[in-house]
């Protein structure tokens, strides 16, 4: 595996930093307190925040320094529903060549999700893990990368939903994955797409549907 350059590992770093809340929304960063933090020279951190704003994760203020953006409602309620054309849009590919074995890989994904019930990071990975498992076995390597990409935005958003939470009822986000499982297994896609299309406007603890 390659190693990542100098300017990947700030531009990991700080992002990082941004969705474990180290760096809030609003906050300002600067290049000098982030080129002492990192023990770099300015090319690799200027770099790794230009990368960011174009990502739309930072915001320049010149002579200032970069603003840590927040994700509002519509951008989050965007995300959802490029999800749904996208992740919906393969279930009926996906119904017709998943094995049971698959099948069975998202019973124990779904299981870890519920088990992770207090565990905000723990639960979101796995049910990431359940996304993309699900969406990867359509087989299409660019559709997978896209939401591998989205799933990464979303995650800011996950973690200013929950940030102020003190004991967080997770479940509430993945109640649909057994039903949407047993859908698959009846190969009645029409069903799995409406009961993905409820799973993934329940986020952050609410209902983006009633928006």
């Amino acid at each position: 595996m390659e190693q990542k350059s100098l300017k990947e590992q700030v531009y990991s770093s700080i992002l990082e930093d941004i969705i474990s809340l180290e760096y809030r929304p609003g906050q300002i960063l600067n290049e000098k307190q982030l080129i002492e933090k990192y023990d770099c020279s300015k090319s690799p951190v200027r770099e790794a925040l230009m990368a960011l704003c174009a990502e739309g994760v930072l915001r320049s203020i010149p002579r200032y320094g970069y603003e840590v953006i927040r994700l509002t409602k519509d951008d989050i309620y965007e995300m959802i529903h490029f999800r749904c054309i996208l992740e919906g849009g393969f279930l009926h590919e996906i119904c017709g060549r998943i094995t049971e074995q698959q099948i069975q890989h998202l019973e124990k994904l779904d299981e870890k999700c519920r088990a992770a019930n207090r565990d905000v990071w723990e639960h979101w990975e796995y049910n990431t893990e359940f996304h993309m498992s699900l969406l990867g076995y359509a087989g299409n390597t660019y559709a997978s990368e896209e939401l591998e990409r989205c799933m990464s935005r979303m995650k800011r958003a996950y973690a200013q939903a929950y940030w102020d939470k003190t004991d967080p009822e997770l479940a509430f986000d993945t109640r649909h994955h057994a039903q949407i499982i047993a859908a698959i297994r009846k190969n009645d896609a029409e069903e799995a797409r409406k009961l993905l299309v409820d799973d993934l406007y329940d986020f952050g603890g609410e209902n983006f549907l009633t928006r």
